[in-house]
């Protein structure tokens, strides 16, 4: 079978399972997640976080956002250059004001100027599905393996999932950006032998 053919069949599979997940699940299961990133010493020692500006059926990031303001730390999240087929970091400090909704969906900052890459500390990083070993597949826009990839990004990279969401195995490509750690609602698994910067 072909990659694409099988990457299709797959995505289809994951969107399904987390269809069938009620929003009491979902609720449940993103608090769970985002106790154990806050609670992480890659959390701790990260200054600028960029969070996704989650949709209805992925983890829902907000208490991360309001627990990085909390601790006085930085929160950057996606805004979509879809001329430059790129994601930009932009600073955010609120929920409730000054964001949109895509044509995609998705929520993002209608305004703001772009966070340099060396100053990211930590990408939270949203997908369809996740692998035991840190791969993932994402809708198909490779927007985030091509950030994940730039030279100037030196953080950590942290997948955050529902358990339903992580497999066994995925069709992986070249350009494929493996994480360095991730987090569901049952736990952290970490990838990087040097997840935690030093001082």
């Amino acid at each position: 079978m072909a990659e694409g053919s099988n990457k299709t069949i797959i995505r289809k599979q994951l969107r399904e399972k987390l269809a069938a997940m009620s929003p009491d699940q979902r609720r449940a299961k993103s608090i769970a997640a985002c106790d154990l990133i806050a609670a992480s010493p890659e959390f701790h020692q990260a200054w600028v976080i960029m969070l996704f500006l989650s949709t209805s059926e992925e983890v829902d990031t907000a208490p991360l956002a309001l627990r990085a303001w909390q601790a006085g730390k930085t929160v950057v999240v996606p805004k979509v250059s879809w001329d430059q087929k790129r994601i930009l970091p932009v600073e955010i400090n609120s929920l409730q004001t000054g964001l949109t909704v895509s044509g995609t969906g998705v929520r993002e900052p209608v305004a703001g100027k772009p966070v340099p890459l060396e100053f990211i500390d930590l990408v939270i990083v949203p997908g369809l599905g996740f692998t035991e070993k840190g791969h993932r597949i994402g809708r198909g826009m490779g927007f985030y393996d091509r950030f994940l990839a730039q030279s100037d990004f030196m953080g950590l990279s942290c997948g955050l999932c529902f358990q339903e969401q992580v497999v066994s195995e995925l069709p992986m490509l070249d350009h494929d950006m493996p994480l360095s750690m991730l987090v569901s609602d049952h736990g952290i698994r970490r990838f990087s032998t040097s997840c935690i910067r030093q001082p």
